[in-house]
């Protein structure tokens, strides 16, 4: 579908479960280089690298806590040394963290969100642009910078996630800022932003509160991870969105509309 993909280098970020697995496993799917990261090298983590060798696919993964900047450093660094450059960056590595009301909020509440939501990209993001510019010099084409937002950065977020919903935002509005930094070394930024979709995310969710969701949608149902990962590979391939820059892609089912 994305033939430019192939042999594309891809660092992704939370990857072993969910939205960032069914990425991975797409964009191998295409051809890319694709490292593959979690905080803990649990039976997700082994289950998605022993689907990874079954496929074929050329991949590695690393075992990183991108709460800590160092860790960030440390992923990319391992990253480039093995496989020699940067072409795309798909920062998915993150998550509710607390839910929490207002008034029951704590500073380490507030440090876990931020850290897991946006140390992880700022951080990651910051120390992959050299490799990211590098790419775009030698290949003639734009590289790719790519974040997991969502539909509560737009609309706030369920009770008890302000955090949340506030760190996805933030995120939002950081890729609009570093467009008018790095357009002119030819890397794009762009969010992917799901709605209500079937993760682990959801799991403290009942059944109930879940088919209560499902009514607002459009589509009448949540979303699979499989249906967002094509998002991912449209705005990694310069053939198909090289003078795409700037946007949040919301991937929700007619949840939330513009």
């Amino acid at each position: 579908m994305f033939a430019d993909l192939n042999h594309k280098t891809v660092l992704i970020t939370g990857s072993t479960k969910g939205i960032g697995r069914a990425a991975a496993v797409a964009f191998a799917r295409e051809g890319a280089i694709v490292g593959i990261n979690s905080h803990q090298k649990d039976e997700a983590a082994k289950d998605l690298i022993a689907q990874l060798e079954a496929e074929g696919a050329r991949f590695a993964y690393y075992e990183r806590d991108l709460k800590k900047s160092g860790e960030c450093e440390a992923l990319v660094k391992a990253f480039v040394e093995q496989f020699g450059s940067l072409d795309v960056l798909v920062n998915n590595a993150g998550g509710l963290g607390v839910r929490k009301g207002l008034e029951s909020l704590e500073d380490d509440d507030f440090n876990l969100v931020m850290d897991l939501n946006l140390r992880s990209v700022i951080m990651t993001t910051r120390f992959a642009m050299p490799h990211l510019k590098a790419s775009a010099e030698e290949r003639g084409e734009t590289a790719s910078v790519i974040s997991t937002g969502s539909i509560a950065g737009r609309e706030g977020g369920g009770l008890g996630a302000s955090l949340y919903g506030g760190s996805k935002a933030m995120l939002h509005n950081l890729h609009r800022n570093w467009v008018k930094e790095f357009t002119k070394d030819n890397v794009r930024f762009n969010i992917v932003a799901p709605g209500t979709i079937d993760t682990a995310f959801h799991a403290d969710k009942s059944p109930e509160l879940m088919e209560k969701i499902a009514s607002t949608i459009a589509m009448g149902r949540v979303g699979t991870s499989e249906e967002v990962a094509p998002s991912f590979l449209f705005l990694a391939s310069h053939a198909a969105s090289g003078y795409i820059t700037g946007q949040v892609i919301d991937v929700n089912g007619g949840q939330m509309c513009p």
